[in-house]
């Protein structure tokens, strides 16, 4: 039997070759199949074994960290973000358009707001404006 040809080369294949080639997949598929095990059996050890064997290990070789490289307790958020109450809620949808951000307490720029010159690429390089034209 001969392979089948691309399609658009003028011979393309019958359902009849089609058949045949499926069925030497298949037979090749089995006849792997029943090698596999004499050749990659040894990967099926369970889960089990391993993690018995895992775990012993772990039980024989017992490291206590010192002190400075021990990890601490995580720190309570409470003890470091306080939560002050919020005003009341806006009758209106109108007020309710940065009600929150109004009182200076409330506002997401704890610092200041950033502030950034405009600046131009071409200045900092020293090139005219037109260069990238």
């Amino acid at each position: 039997m001969a392979a089948c040809k691309p399609l658009g080369s003028g011979e393309e294949c019958s359902f009849v070759d089609k058949d045949e080639i499926w069925k030497v997949h298949v037979k090749i598929e089995l006849q792997s199949a029943k090698a596999w095990p004499n050749k990659w059996g040894f990967l099926t050890k369970s889960y089990k074994e391993m993690q018995e064997e895992s775990n012993k290990l772990k039980d024989v070789v017992k490291l206590e960290l010192p002190q400075h490289l021990k990890t601490r307790p995580p720190t309570p958020p409470e003890k470091y973000i306080q939560v002050g109450p919020s005003p009341p809620v806006p009758q209106t949808t109108q007020a309710q358009i940065g009600w929150r951000s109004a009182v200076p307490e409330l506002q997401l720029e704890r610092y200041g707001k950033v502030q950034c010159g405009k600046k131009s690429f071409l200045k900092e390089l020293g090139w005219a404006f037109d260069a990238c034209s």
